[in-house]
């Protein structure tokens, strides 16, 4: 067995012959794979063994493991399950991750009395309703939509419960079934005619916008042409029929392509017979796995989010290793059968094949953006090691700004970047405390550097310190960097001619051109840590905002707060409001009725003390009297 520690080792050793999913934990007990298995003992054991094919992924995974975890569960399908919502949730680090539950959206047709139509993400196969997607162009299809209701009026509102007729019948987007503006037979016919345009049967409103864009052009009323044009665009785009597709049906192709560390993968999207759309996904640090595997995690991943959006077919270049258990689980989620195969020969095999070349094409460009971006990081941080006379390559930078609104709720970010890119992992937003009040961005940034070099030494050490400002934030961060015992060459980045001003350069700044792929680098970095420190400072002012006045008032908790507002509405009439009709509120008591009224009547100055905490503010002569 390979060495793990000894708390790995006990568990291995006592883990029961039944279905599970286990989750390997770094030692900060974050959770960086999860995986399912039909016997967790045989599995699990199978990671700790002695093995010289081991992929370079697993090998890496289990040198970084410091704990284990199980959660045993009935079935294989179960487990599947269970995995499936943990990945989605958690992203550990060596699971394939494609996307962040990213979904594409459908148009539905409900099924009621009244058919309405709108837009939706979450897609249900049993309740009836007609779905036509997914649509990759969203503002081709909201486009599409605006149009195609100007000509079949179809309703969008949640109740037909109206005393009158909503706006979008007086804009002629609806033709008012709630209050008799059709019969049904004729909304029937709006329907049938939209399902038919989602469904490709029907061309006459293309040729009719055809018909009016020549007259236009004719009558030189080039604007009007252009509009028409546009809209026939938006309308082609989700309803007119692929050339490469010349049958009916759902499906998804799956193509895949490989090189070295790397999988591209290609998914073609078949809905009625046409193709709506594709997407690419890349595989990083993918060399050690199967085929098979590969597409495991990635039907897992993909259709986690979205089951029930899954196709009739998946059509696949290799089956996965677990195929019959997707299926099942697919199926499931779907609501109907779900077929996973590979086609071996007519019109499905070309499709499954130019996925694959597709894929290859993709792979192939990314790898020529892969190459070009690393030659282009590489020589940034060369000239930044030349022209900043570093001891080393800076391949950790970390970079910290400020923010605040006039010295009120101060804060302070530090952006990391490894090898040229940004680490987003490492990024770290500061509350700061000594500074809270009062507008100083030197004592700020002092603050930060005492807490990130002097407090949090575990945090791996950079190569390159990068400060957002000039002289000023460098002569007041240096002295504290150094007092905390690193070493690591600091510099400043001067907005306003793009400065930098080095440790040893005094006064004279380095000058790179703005062309430099240098000087851009450390414009990313800063930007970064410009666009993290103000997304929390914004996050921090609109909680304060939130935080209502009567939360600093003794005897008013969230309850009560509630309780309040839903009894008045408003600040002026909760002000005019006497201490019966307050206590008359549900949840109140006379004591905190007159806490209440006092509050609304004293001077600004001594309400500020009650939000800043000071709550004698509030109390009675007769409290103070007895108190004493």
């Amino acid at each position: 067995m390979i060495a793990v520690n000894d708390k790995i080792r006990a568990k291995v050793d006592a883990l029961p012959d039944c279905p599970g999913v286990y989750r390997w934990k770094d030692k900060d007990g974050k959770i960086i794979y999860v995986g399912k298995a039909v016997n967790l003992k045989n599995r699990v054991r199978s990671y700790v063994r002695e093995d010289k094919n081991r992929s370079p992924k697993v090998a890496a995974m289990i040198r970084h493991a410091d704990d284990l975890d199980i959660t045993m569960t009935a079935t294989e399908m179960e487990a599947l399950i269970l995995e499936c919502n943990l990945i989605k949730e958690l992203h550990p680090k060596y699971n394939i991750s494609l996307r962040d539950d990213k979904s594409y959206p459908y148009v539905k047709i409900t099924n009621e009395e009244w058919p309405r139509l709108f837009i939706t993400r979450n897609m249900r196969r049993n309740d009836g309703a007609h779905y036509f997607g997914p649509f990759t162009d969203v503002g081709s299809l909201h486009t599409t939509l605006r149009l195609l209701r100007r000509h079949y009026p179809i309703r969008t509102c949640r109740s037909m419960r109206v005393d009158r007729p909503c706006l979008q019948y007086h804009l002629h987007f609806c033709c008012a079934p709630c209050r008799g503006g059709c019969t049904r037979e004729a909304y029937d016919a709006i329907v049938k005619g939209l399902c038919d345009i989602f469904e490709g049967r029907s061309t006459s409103l293309v040729k009719s916008l055809q018909k009016d864009m020549a007259a236009a052009s004719d009558a030189l009323d080039f604007e009007k042409a252009a509009e028409l044009r546009d809209k026939i665009r938006a309308i082609q785009s989700v309803q007119q029929r692929q050339n490469i597709v010349a049958k009916e049906g759902d499906c998804d192709v799956v193509g895949m392509a490989r090189d070295g560390e790397h999988t591209g993968l290609e998914v073609f999207y078949i809905r009625f017979g046409r193709m709506v759309g594709k997407e690419n996904f890349n595989i990083p640090d993918s060399a050690g796995e199967t085929d098979a595997s590969i597409l495991s995690g990635f039907i897992k991943d993909y259709y986690g989010a979205d089951g029930a959006g899954a196709p009739k077919e998946i059509l696949v270049p290799v089956l996965p290793d677990d195929a019959a258990l997707l299926t099942e689980w697919l199926s499931r989620k779907r609501g109907s059968d779900v077929r996973l195969y590979v086609p071996e020969r007519g019109f499905k095999r070309r499709l499954k094949d130019m996925a694959r070349a597709n894929a290859e094409k993709y792979l192939s460009d990314k790898k020529l953006q892969w190459e070009y971006r690393d030659a282009r990081e590489q020589g940034a941080l060369r000239t930044l090691q030349e022209k900043l006379r570093l001891p080393r390559l800076p391949e950790r930078m970390e970079c910290f700004d400020i923010s605040h609104n006039q010295g009120a709720e101060t804060t302070g970010s530090m952006a990391v970047f490894q090898g040229g890119r940004p680490a987003k992992s490492e990024y770290r937003k500061f509350k700061l405390r000594t500074t809270q009040g009062t507008p100083d961005d030197f004592k700020s940034m002092a603050e930060v550097m005492s807490r990130r070099y002097g407090h949090e030494k575990d945090w791996p050490q950079p190569d390159l310190i990068v400060l957002d400002g000039g002289l000023g934030q460098l002569h007041a961060a240096l002295p504290v960097i150094r007092a905390a015992g690193c070493t690591a060459p600091v510099i400043g980045l001067a907005k306003r001619m793009e400065e930098i001003y080095t440790e040893d350069g005094g006064d004279v700044p380095v000058v790179l051109d703005r062309h430099d792929p240098a000087l851009q680098l450390l414009q990313y970095i800063r930007d970064e840590a410009h666009r993290f420190v103000i997304t929390y400072h914004r996050q921090w002012t609109a909680k304060r905002n939130a935080e209502s006045v009567l939360d600093h008032i003794p005897g008013i908790g969230p309850t009560r707060r509630n309780a309040l507002w839903r009894a008045f509405r408003s600040f002026d009439d909760m002000k005019n409001a006497s201490v019966d009709e307050l206590a008359q509120v549900r949840g109140m008591n006379r004591r905190a009725a007159e806490s209440v009224y006092r509050f609304f009547r004293m001077g600004k100055d001594e309400r500020q003390m009650v939000v800043q905490g000071l709550g004698a503010a509030l109390e009675t002569p007769e409290e103070t009297k007895a108190e004493s």
